[in-house]
């Protein structure tokens, strides 16, 4: 027996044991990094950290570019989402301006009339195909998320608690109500 001190590395290769480092050597040289010296090893490992990088950068560049296309498309998409319904109305404009020029042409109110019912034929038609409809509140049980009471009279028509006069229609956008009925609600029959 030598009384030479045996340090570490070579006690690992004398116990037949692999440190970290064999490792990391042996998978490189499995992953056809087959290089004859440690500086070449070096070179191929700063080779792939610059290469890593540019890929990491690339990626995070593309990622910040998705999201400021997703955001403007967004904003976009926000900004513009009432042609379709501006379209529409833009058509009942045109007629409620062609109502007026004829009643005003002819002198009689009953051409203006007949030209308004129009329009607001046509008004009611565009609010329908964007699912905006009104609230149909006359008859109905009083229901405070449909109707705003700002009054309260008997009547012999209609029980407690049901709508008897709306004196502004209510209208529901798909199944949000976006202005309330305003309505007055029955108290039962005078006593």
């Amino acid at each position: 027996m030598s009384s030479e001190p045996i340090n570490e590395v070579d006690r690992n290769a004398n116990a037949g044991g692999k440190n970290a480092s064999d490792s990391i050597f042996e998978s490189m040289e499995n992953d056809s990094l087959n290089a004859e010296s440690p500086e070449q090893i070096v070179d191929l490992l700063e080779q792939q950290v610059v290469e890593f990088r540019d890929r990491e950068l690339k990626a995070q560049a593309e990622l910040e570019n998705f999201r400021k296309r997703l955001q403007r498309d967004t904003e976009q998409q926000i900004k513009y989402a009432l042609v379709p319904f501006v379209k529409d109305l833009l058509d009942v404009v045109d007629n409620l301006n062609r109502a007026t020029d004829a009643a005003t042409a002819s002198g009689s109110t009953d051409s203006l009339v007949a030209g308004v019912k129009l329009v607001q034929s046509q008004l009611n038609t565009a609010l329908g195909k964007h699912d905006c409809r009104p609230i149909i509140s006359v008859g109905q049980t009083f229901n405070p998320y449909h109707h705003q009471a700002i009054s309260q009279m008997p009547s012999a028509e209609y029980a407690a608690g049901i709508v008897m006069h709306e004196t502004s229609v209510g209208y529901i956008l798909h199944d949000r109500v976006i202005r309330p009925s305003m309505v007055i609600v029955s108290t039962g029959p005078a006593t």
